[in-house]
C-alpha cells in the first residue's frame, strides 16, 4: 500500500468540506477577481508551463503514445492562452449562487423561495488533458464548489504546475485552504479509495477512456456525473449544399481527432449525388484520415477497407473514420441512436422537415445543424471553460459549467403558520 493512500485522500477532504460552507459565502467579487488573478498568472509562467509539459510529452513519446493522445497532452503558448481566456469568460459570467429560480405564496400567505446553492464538495478523474486543471477549478470556484483533483498520470508535471499557480494565487486572496486539492501522486489505488470517500465528496466527475469511465460508475458511493464514448455523427441529408458539407466533415474529424468531439462515423444519405459522395471521401482520405465503410462506400474509392460491426460504435480518436449509406433521415436517426453515446451528432441539410426530424428525435445531450460536432465544448457555449460533457440525464446534460455544478433549497417564510 503506498505511504500516500488513506493519509492524502483523508487530508484533502477533510480540507475540501471544511472550506466548503466558507466558500458559499464569499462575495461574487472575490470568486472573480481570483479568476482574473489566475488568468494573468498563466500567462506570466508560461515558460514554467511549457518546460513541466515537455516532461510530460517526453515521457509520452517515450511510450509510444499515440499521436492523437499526444496531442491532447501537448500545452503550447496557444492553449495556455485559451485557458487564461477562459477564466476570463468564467469570471465575466453572472452568479449562479443565490439566484431565486422561483417564487410563489400560498392562499394563507406561506411564501416559497427556490434558491440556486453550490453541490458541496466535488471530486474530478481526468486523463491526458492538463487543461481540464485548470477548467475544472475555475468552473468550481465560480460555482462555490471546492473540488477535489486527480490526473492522469501522464499529464501529472504539467497538471501539478497548473495547480501550484491557481493555489498561490487562492492563497494571496485569502481564500480557505481545501477550495482546490489535488492528489499528486499517480498511485491508481488512490482512484479507488476517492471513489469510496462519500463522506468528503458529494459528486463525481471522471473525464476520460471507457475504462475509466465504467470503473468510476462501478465504484462510485456519491451520484456521479457520467461522460461516456464520444461516438459522434455527422449526418449529410441529400439537400446538403456540397461545400457547406465538405466543411462541417472536414471540421467535424480532421481538426483535433482526439477530442471527445470529433467526428467517429459519416453517414451518407444514399440519394446524395456520387459526386458530392466522392468530394467528401477524398477529402478526408488526402487529408491522411483512413476510411472504413460499407460496400456502398467502398464502390467509391479503393483506398477505403470494409468496416466491421464493431466499427459503428467505436471511438477511434485518431484520423480514422467509419462510413455508412442510409436510405433517408429516420435511418439515419436510428443509427446514431442504436451505436451513438448520447454526444453530438450533426445533420447537414437545407431541407427544414428533415432537419427538425433529426433535431426532435436523436437521443444525444448535444445535436446540430449545419455545424462541426467539434463545437461540444463549454466555452463554444458561452460557458468560458466545461467541466466535462454530461451523457446521462441525470441533473446535468450537455456542457457541464457553472450553472450545472449548483443544485438548489427550499426557503419558506410563514408567519406562525401550522399544519392541520
Amino acid at each position: 500500500m503506498s505511504a500516500h493512500s488513506p493519509t492524502q485522500i483523508d487530508v484533502l477532504g477533510q480540507a475540501a468540506r471544511a472550506a466548503s460552507p466558507i466558500l458559499h459565502h464569499i462575495p461574487a467579487k472575490a470568486i472573480d477577481a481570483a479568476l482574473l488573478g489566475t488568468a494573468q498568472a498563466l500567462r506570466d509562467n508560461t515558460d514554467l508551463l511549457l518546460a513541466e509539459n515537455a516532461k510530460d510529452v517526453a515521457a509520452a513519446s517515450a511510450k509510444a503514445l499515440a499521436p492523437a493522445l499526444i496531442d491532447r497532452l501537448t500545452l503550447n503558448a496557444a492553449r495556455i492562452e485559451v485557458m487564461a481566456a477562459g477564466l476570463e469568460k468564467i469570471a465575466e459570467l453572472a452568479d449562479p449562487v443565490g439566484k431565486n429560480m422561483q417564487s410563489w405564496t400560498r392562499e394563507d400567505g406561506l411564501h416559497f423561495d427556490k434558491i440556486s446553492v453550490p453541490l458541496g464538495v466535488l471530486g474530478m478523474i481526468y486523463e491526458s488533458r492538463p487543461n481540464v486543471t485548470i477548467d475544472a477549478a475555475g468552473l468550481c470556484l465560480k460555482s462555490r464548489n471546492a473540488v477535489i483533483l486527480r490526473g492522469g498520470s501522464e499529464s501529472l508535471n504539467s497538471s501539478l504546475a497548473l495547480f501550484n499557480i491557481m493555489n498561490t494565487v487562492l492563497r494571496d486572496h485569502n481564500f480557505p485552504e481545501g477550495t482546490i486539492g489535488m492528489i499528486t501522486s499517480s498511485d491508481r489505488e488512490l482512484v479507488g479509495q476517492m471513489l469510496q470517500a462519500d463522506k468528503y465528496i458529494d459528486v463525481m466527475i471522471p473525464r476520460g477512456g471507457k475504462g475509466l469511465i465504467e470503473r468510476v460508475r462501478s465504484e462510485a458511493r456519491m451520484p456521479v456525473f457520467s461522460h461516456l464514448d464520444g461516438i459522434c455523427h455527422v449526418y449529410v441529408h441529400h439537400s446538403a449544399d456540397a461545400d457547406k458539407a465538405l466543411k462541417v466533415v472536414m471540421n467535424s474529424k480532421m481538426r483535433r481527432t482526439g477530442i471527445c468531439g470529433a467526428a467517429e462515423t459519416l453517414l451518407l444519405d444514399q440519394t446524395l449525388p456520387d459526386e458530392t459522395k466522392t468530394k467528401l471521401l477524398t477529402g478526408l482520405l488526402d487529408a491522411g484520415c483512413s476510411i472504413v465503410g460499407d460496400a456502398e462506400t467502398m464502390a467509391l474509392d479503393p483506398r477505403i477497407t470494409p468496416a466491421t460491426e464493431e466499427d459503428w460504435g467505436t471511438e477511434y480518436l485518431d484520423a480514422k473514420i467509419s462510413v455508412r449509406s442510409v436510405n433517408d433521415c429516420e435511418l439515419a436517426v436510428a443509427h446514431i441512436n442504436k451505436y451513438g453515446s448520447q454526444h453530438t451528432d450533426s445533420i447537414v441539410a437545407e431541407d427544414a422537415r428533415s432537419t427538425e426530424y433529426f433535431l426532435n428525435h436523436v437521443n444525444s445531450a448535444i445535436a446540430i445543424h449545419n455545424a462541426s460536432t467539434q463545437f461540444a465544448d463549454g466555452g463554444e457555449f458561452g460557458m468560458g471553460a466545461e467541466i466535462g460533457i454530461s451523457t446521462g440525464k441525470f441533473h446535468a446534460r450537455g456542457p457541464v459549467g457553472v450553472e450545472q455544478l449548483t443544485t438548489y433549497k427550499y426557503v419558506v417564510r410563514g408567519n406562525g403558520h401550522t399544519r392541520a
